[in-house]
């Protein structure tokens, strides 16, 4: 008789195949235009100056994996370095050939009742358009970041095929939709409140999504040994490199340039001035408040509160970065770096384990960044995705666009949660998606990947 693995196995077979021939059957009945010239004509750039400034900052998006994979690796253990830069890179290889292949027209498509795109699979058809082909491009390069947020909160003890699969299932489904819903027509984009539920740059899309789903992942797989002790008080498990984790923030704080400036879409809107500054004093409000009350705390000067702040305040910005003053970034980034600290030290307390504090800096205050615009947009900039012309939060005499933001949280918390938690659960069902007692102790280089980050040097304690 079967055991109930063997048969959810043999059932997750039968549904690839029938996915399979499905696809080739899609395939073969579509208008196949990969010869044609790409006509230009999708209107989401109107210069050549355009199309160079959304490249370039694209590509400084892109340039932030490294930037992730270097702070993640530097918080957690030498023993798990190689492990954690390979997540990192192929979060960017699936989500590369993924996206192309489905995430983009689930997001971008002909909007299906507010739900869900149904058009521009394989990018075929009209889709072969210079236009569509950098959208494409500049959604998949926020794809990937949401992608990898979620390995900082599940380090040290996630097997690399659950990986994989995971990526998979972000990249085609769980960012795809909710960005349809803001960003791609969907129905949060038209509540009848405010200018409805709005995110410049992706502090719910993007790190929202990344950090909950995080959440659900580090709460299926458990703490890492060692890391609670038996009356249940955290314990420190300190990184390995604090020189890697400083130097993956400096590169993410040059990345956000890319990020929040060209979310602008447009090289002519001279607004990329504000957002530039407003990113910028946001991460120093941040990082300021987060060393003090780690002073405060603690009696010392905590140097990895300080990079968590940073990013907390560059989390929190990118939602309002467009539709708020310099003052109100400030304030914006002071929350955020007392939100990061008192997050991570609840999430403690609640025993979840988050190596990096992923779910504080991107979930919590990715949240906070959604809430920011319903409060603080001043009313002076438009909204280039809907008609309504500007963006005006409750300071400015508008609680619609409170309420409507309100709403966006409540859907991406219980979307990104549920999503997220039905994934890694199914995943663990059928083949356990934690790595063996031994494996974890010894590091999952060498068990997973064959190939320790310091072969003159492999820590394998706690």
């Amino acid at each position: 008789m079967l055991t109930k693995q063997e048969i959810f196995m043999k059932v997750l077979r039968r549904a690839g195949t029938i996915l399979g021939v499905s696809l080739i059957i899609f395939l073969i009945n579509q208008k196949i235009a990969l010869a044609a010239d790409p006509t230009g004509l999708g209107g989401t750039a109107d210069s050549a100056v355009d199309y160079v400034w959304i490249l370039i900052c694209a590509f400084l998006v892109m340039f932030m994996q490294a930037g992730f994979a270097m702070v993640e690796t530097g918080f957690c253990r030498a023993k798990n370095a190689s492990n954690l830069m390979t997540k990192n890179l192929f979060d960017f290889v699936i989500g590369s050939l993924i996206f192309f292949f489905v995430g983009y027209a689930v997001m971008m498509g002909t909007d299906w009742h507010g739900l869900v795109g149904t058009s521009g699979w394989f990018m075929l058809g009209d889709y072969y358009d210079v236009d569509k082909y950098l959208n494409m491009f500049w959604m998949l390069v926020f794809c990937a970041t949401a992608a990898t947020i979620v390995s900082g909160a599940i380090a040290e003890r996630l097997k690399f095929r659950a990986y994989l699969i995971y990526s998979i299932v972000v990249s085609a489904i769980i960012y795809p939709i909710y960005g349809h819903w803001v960003w791609g027509g969907g129905w949060l984009a038209h509540l009848p409140f405010g200018a409805g539920a709005v995110d410049f740059a992706g502090s719910g899309v993007v790190h929202a999504i990344g950090g909950i789903v995080g959440l659900a992942g580090a709460m299926v797989l458990g703490p890492r040994f060692g890391k609670f002790d038996k009356n249940g008080k955290p314990l420190a498990i300190p990184g390995h490199s604090i020189t890697l984790a400083a130097l993956g923030v400096f590169i993410l704080w040059f990345g956000w340039f890319g990020f929040n400036p060209g979310s602008t879409y447009s090289a002519h809107h001279l607004r990329i001035a504000v957002v530039a500054v407003n990113t910028n004093l946001a991460a120093a409000a941040g990082a300021m408040a987060a060393l003090l009350i780690a002073k405060w705390k603690t009696g010392k000067w905590d140097i990895s509160m300080g990079l968590n702040g940073v990013l907390a305040g560059l989390v929190a910005i990118t939602a309002p970065c467009a539709w708020v003053e310099g003052w109100a970034s400030v304030i914006i980034g002071l929350i955020a770096g007392v939100l990061v600290y008192a997050s991570i030290k609840f999430i403690d307390s609640r025993g979840i384990d988050d190596p990096v504090g992923a779910i504080s800096v991107h979930g919590v205050n990715g949240l906070w960044g959604l809430l920011a615009v319903g409060l603080f947009a001043d009313g002076t900039y438009g909204n280039y995705s809907i008609e309504a012309p500007y963006i005006t939060g409750l300071f400015y005499g508008n609680p619609g666009q409170l309420l409507a933001q309100v709403i966006s949280i409540v859907v991406v918390v219980a979307w990104a949660f549920g999503t997220g938690y039905l994934t890694f659960k199914l995943m663990d069902k059928a083949f356990g998606i934690r790595v063996s007692p031994e494996e974890e102790l010894q590091g999952l280089d060498i068990p997973e990947h064959g190939m320790p980050a310091y072969p003159d040097f492999v820590n394998t304690r706690r």
